[in-house]
């Protein structure tokens, strides 16, 4: 793969429609589905998941199916040749530096009608290089656009100036107190304003939507908001995801899922299933199955049934909590195989492990991820269940497209049951209470700020389940042969219903190499090691000590940083919040609350 290519994956995550995206040569922002076009020569890549199509349904416009993205030849670089990229932003700086009197140099700032040819001539004649400017100004609705700099410099100007702009950066920092946009005719403002949102220094939002075309303005009024192009904070693609399951007895849906792209779909345009089993293939596949019971599978495989599904959470909790022996099917291209890790492989002998009732290995499963929108400054989580979070309007990700895009990553996990008696107890316990109170507390000065003032608090239970998923998923990333960023978690704690699914898993290979699985085997002495080095954090006693704290922006983490809990957020299902490493073992400030305490280390 060329070093400046993009996989196909991203193209749901990372570089979805609306990111922002530095090429070698320019920037650009990504087109919304409308502009994304499929080879008319070949089948459309559905990506079939009725479960997940019936958790869309909640959206305003869902989605009548769901698609790969367009795919680039091997020969290609970049970005697809199908997927437009529109240029994004459209004021440069000059690359050639000016030395200033003092510390520090100045470039000049243009936009792109002073260009020609993608240079900028200057006084002198010279062309010149120049690069995207990388300040643009978003709000929190999540639309972007360029900062009217003469604005900016010129606030109460009554006519607009005439004179150059210039960014100066006057130090070594480089911070936005250190860069100031001047004026040829003496104006000058810090960009440090700029980011003070009380200022409102850059005026009211515009409602561009630069992904969609050039005419997909809306409108808007918010405030804007300073925004660096390739900060962390620049995009957050809101995906909802589901890990496909064999239902009880589905072993003929299974089927059905596998024979739909090969001929019998055409049964959804009303071609009667007797014809279509006249098809060789299907046939023989379906022979051992009445016309009814095909029908039946064929319509909860298209979802007709899938209003009264549970939540995608409780359907998956459900199916690995029940595995009894093993589940699913061990073929090359089967989408889930688990078996049932035998007690006395983990359990007897082993009193730290009594607080779990039971461990499956996930040989192969398949995890089917849609991208609904995005939001800019701040991520949209899942709920509890996985159902999307309806309080946040993301931004569209086209005007007319009736389906979205979605990607199928294959791997390998490992699922760990709590003993829901041993939750129950652990809850009954004074200072668990009090450590909750405090954690609530911090909650819910966060949904108030965030305007989700009615949300209730997610309990001492999930802080302890997550904090301690994020604990085995540093220790697993040890013995499993997989960097810690390539292992992901799902979380369950609803109903009194305890787990966590530790996986990982490709959209560019089929399966993965079993180290999870392998890992799984030996899981108590990694859950034991995992405690034992959990006990002391590197940054203690101020580790410890934490707690939420709304000036720190840190409402959602208690005893939580970088040496214990916090991992990748690519790997955090819900972005490294929600996390107390004092509800799991005892720590230097706080003891009590820690759900480990009677089980021997």
């Amino acid at each position: 793969m060329a070093k400046d290519s993009i996989r196909s994956g991203q193209l749901v995550t990372t570089f979805g429609p609306g990111s922002m995206v530095d090429l070698p040569n320019s920037a650009v922002i990504v087109a919304g589905l409308d502009q994304w076009h499929y080879d008319s020569t070949e089948p459309v890549p559905v990506v079939e998941e009725p479960r997940l199509l019936a958790s869309l349904r909640q959206l305003a416009q869902p989605p009548s199916h769901l698609r790969k993205p367009p795919s680039a030849k091997d020969r290609d670089r970049g970005f697809s040749p199908n997927v437009t990229a529109w240029r994004f932003p459209e004021w440069f700086v000059v690359q050639k530096a000016e030395s200033m009197t003092g510390v520090g140099k100045r470039r000049r700032i243009v936009p792109k009608q002073l260009l020609q040819k993608g240079r900028f001539l200057d006084d002198h004649g010279r062309s010149q290089p120049v690069v995207p400017v990388r300040f643009v100004q978003s709000c929190s609705k999540g639309h972007v656009d360029d900062i009217d700099w003469l604005s900016f410099v010129h606030p109460d100007a009554e006519a607009p100036c005439t004179y150059p702009l210039w960014m100066e950066e006057r130090g070594t920092s480089g911070t936005l107190a250190d860069t100031w946009i001047v004026c040829g005719c003496g104006r000058e403002r810090s960009m440090s304003q700029a980011a003070r949102r009380q200022l409102k220094a850059l005026g009211s939002c515009k409602g561009r939507r630069p992904w969609l075309g050039p005419a997909s303005r809306e409108s808007c009024g918010e405030p804007g908001r300073l925004l660096i192009r390739s900060a962390s904070n620049a995009y957050f693609p809101q995906i909802l995801s589901v890990i496909s399951i064999p239902e009880t007895g589905g072993e003929l849906q299974a089927l059905v899922g596998k024979l739909w792209s090969k001929g019998l779909n055409i049964v959804a345009s009303g071609v009667p299933l007797a014809i279509v089993r006249n098809i060789a293939d299907i046939g023989a596949a379906l022979q051992p199955y009445s016309d009814i019971q095909v029908a039946e599978a064929i319509a909860k495989f298209q979802g007709g049934e899938a209003t009264k599904e549970k939540p995608p959470k409780t359907a998956e909790f459900e199916a690995f909590a029940s595995t009894i022996g093993e589940s699913g099917s061990d073929v090359p291209d089967g989408n889930f195989f688990a078996r049932v890790l035998p007690e006395e492989h983990w359990k007897t002998g082993k009193p730290w492990m009594k607080a779990f009732s039971k461990v499956v290995l996930v040989h192969r499963l398949r995890e089917v991820v849609a991208q609904v929108g995005f939001t800019r400054f701040e991520a949209a989580v899942p709920g509890l269940s996985g159902e999307l979070d309806m309080d946040v309007k993301p931004q569209v990700l086209s005007t007319t497209a009736d389906w979205l895009p979605a990607i199928e990553n294959r791997g390998e996990g490992i699922f760990i049951q709590f003993d829901s008696a041993a939750i129950s107890d652990w809850l009954a316990r004074k200072p668990v209470a009090e450590r909750s109170a405090i954690l609530a507390a911090g909650f819910d000065e966060k949904m108030s700020e965030s305007g989700k003032k009615g949300r209730s608090f997610h309990g001492a239970a999930f802080y302890m389940v997550h904090s301690f998923s994020h604990l085995l998923m540093t220790r697993i990333a040890l013995d499993c042969g997989y960097p810690s960023s390539s292992i992901r978690e799902r979380i369950y704690a609803e109903g009194g219903d305890y787990g966590l699914l530790l996986y990982t898993g490709s959209s560019d290979a089929e399966g993965t190499l079993g180290g999870l699985v392998q890992a799984g085997r030996k899981i108590s002495d990694i859950v034991r090691r995992a405690l034992c080095h959990a006990e002391l954090c590197s940054n203690d006693p101020v580790c410890s000590s934490q707690k939420p704290n709304a000036e720190l922006q840190r409402e959602l983490l208690g005893a939580a940083c970088h040496g214990c809990l916090l991992i990748a957020e690519t790997s955090c299902e819900h972005r490294n919040s929600f996390l107390d490493r004092s509800l799991v073992v005892k720590t230097m400030d706080f003891a009590g609350a820690e759900f480990f305490q009677a089980y021997g280390l």
